[in-house]
């Protein structure tokens, strides 16, 4: 089954008193590329992040997107520099006498000063946390893939349909290219007949002339070649995937033998149906940029 290249997944689970919420999203792009938003104290996983998904995951413009909040216990501590704290507040009392201000220092004002004030993180177990990550992380690529093979699903239905509609134009064309040739070989009699007037016609040139008209107008390969494409195409779809490179490749085949056709094409019906097949081609050829 075919997957889609766009797909969500999220998952949150209180692991060893951490809410751990995983949230992955991806569009469209012809390679694996991935992007992580961590907390700033877990930067460390996003290499393991990408690790993990792109063992699921081969093509796409994929983003993920972490928050760990820590419910048990403080995970963080303030240190206060003691002798810097009272080097301000004795710089600004002595400012103030010198200016005659008023002295309204207060802890709030004392607080402005960023430098005072040192966070300091408590030694996590980079190991610990990770595992707790994906696990949560496994779920959220759970129902992310199934995002994708829903999406598939519903791909691989509309490109088998677009397949059926190039099958019905070929398959009119093949019965009218034949009908073209005759049309043109009684078309070359009435000419020839007007031009010689009482003069015997050269039945052996007409066929001559119809022969050489048949080779040039003759689609027969052409529309074995397409035919082989689609059952190819259907072969692919039903295969392991990731198949999206394969079909871009074949679709480049099939518009060159449209191609082909359409400029063999001597009949007002043949080179309508030309359009169509290459409307088709052309849809399919949008449709599988989103398969993976």
């Amino acid at each position: 089954m075919i997957s889609s290249m766009t797909g969500f997944g999220r998952a949150q689970q209180v692991v060893e008193g951490r809410e751990i919420t995983v949230e992955v999203k991806s569009v469209n792009h012809r390679f694996f590329e991935f992007a992580a938003r961590t907390p700033r104290a877990y930067g460390y996983l996003e290499e393991k992040l990408k690790g993990f998904f792109q063992q699921a995951v081969s093509r796409g413009k994929m983003e993920a997107a972490v928050t760990i909040q820590t419910l048990e216990g403080p995970s963080a501590r303030v240190l206060v520099n003691q002798e810097l704290a009272g080097a301000y507040v004795e710089g600004l009392r002595r400012t103030g006498q010198a200016l005659g201000l008023q002295d309204d220092l207060t802890l709030s004002a004392l607080a402005r000063f960023g430098d005072i004030f040192t966070l300091q993180r408590q030694e996590e177990d980079e190991d610990a946390v990770w595992q707790a990550v994906q696990g949560v992380a496994a779920q959220a690529l759970e129902k992310f893939l199934a995002m994708r093979r829903a999406e598939g699903a519903r791909l691989e239905a509309d490109l088998l349909a677009k397949l059926e509609s190039i099958l019905g134009h070929v398959a009119f064309v093949e019965e009218q290219s034949p009908k073209t040739v005759a049309a043109y070989r009684q078309r070359l009699e009435a000419k020839l007949r007007e031009v010689l007037a009482d003069r015997q016609l050269d039945e052996a040139r007409v066929i001559a002339e119809a022969a050489i008209f048949a080779d040039r107008v003759a689609v027969d390969e052409e529309t074995v070649r397409l035919r082989s494409h689609i059952a190819q195409f259907r072969e692919i779809l039903a295969g392991p995937a990731p198949v999206g490179r394969k079909l871009d490749f074949l679709v480049q085949e099939m518009n060159r033998e449209a191609n082909t056709i359409g400029s063999k094409a001597q009949d007002t019906l043949v080179a309508r149906r030309v359009v169509e097949i290459k409307s088709d081609i052309e849809k399919i050829r949008e449709q599988i940029q989103n398969i993976e």
